[in-house]
């Protein structure tokens, strides 16, 4: 597979309530094609957050806006654009980071979570701010990290995003 020059094309999702920024390192290509974060059908992030929150997962673009927005939590990427082969994070190359300060100058963000362990790499190469609220490494909802599965997921992310032992 030949690695193309892909852009972000869709905006982050917070408001000045938001409370904890959540960040993927670049969109999937189902992603880029639903126009939308964790748009690929297999991945957990929307069923994983509907556990957490005893709810039933959002289907729209508007009600995951509304569940996120509800919740406290915004959701952006690290990456504006770079090189990739599909959807693998390994292929990533030259990478234009997104501005962290747009969503951080604006909502009174208290923690960072990277979804999986290149958006954590990455934010911390090309983002990181000592005056940045605290990051920390979260598992992928990713389908590729599969021995993580949905029930474990839902324990270790509820914990951070709800403050309590889920």
């Amino acid at each position: 597979m030949e690695s193309i020059r892909v852009t972000h094309t869709f905006g982050p999702v917070f408001d000045e309530k938001s409370r904890i920024l959540i960040l993927g390192s670049f969109p999937s290509v189902k992603s880029r094609e639903k126009q939308f974060y964790y748009g690929h059908p297999q991945n957990r992030f929307w069923k994983m957050l509907a556990g957490i929150a005893a709810a039933e997962p959002p289907e729209t673009i508007e009600e995951k806006k509304e569940f996120l927005l509800g919740s406290r939590i915004a959701v952006w990427d690290v990456i504006e654009s770079c090189e990739i082969e599909g959807s693998s994070d390994s292929s990533i190359r030259n990478v234009a980071a997104n501005d962290m300060n747009l969503i951080l100058r604006q909502a009174p963000i208290e923690k960072i979570l990277c979804n999986g362990g290149k958006a954590y790499e990455l934010f911390l190469k090309y983002c990181d701010a000592p005056w940045y609220p605290p990051v920390k490494k979260m598992p992928s909802t990713s389908p590729a990290n599969a021995s993580w599965k949905l029930e474990r997921l839902i324990e270790e992310w509820g914990t951070e995003l709800t403050g309590r032992e889920q």
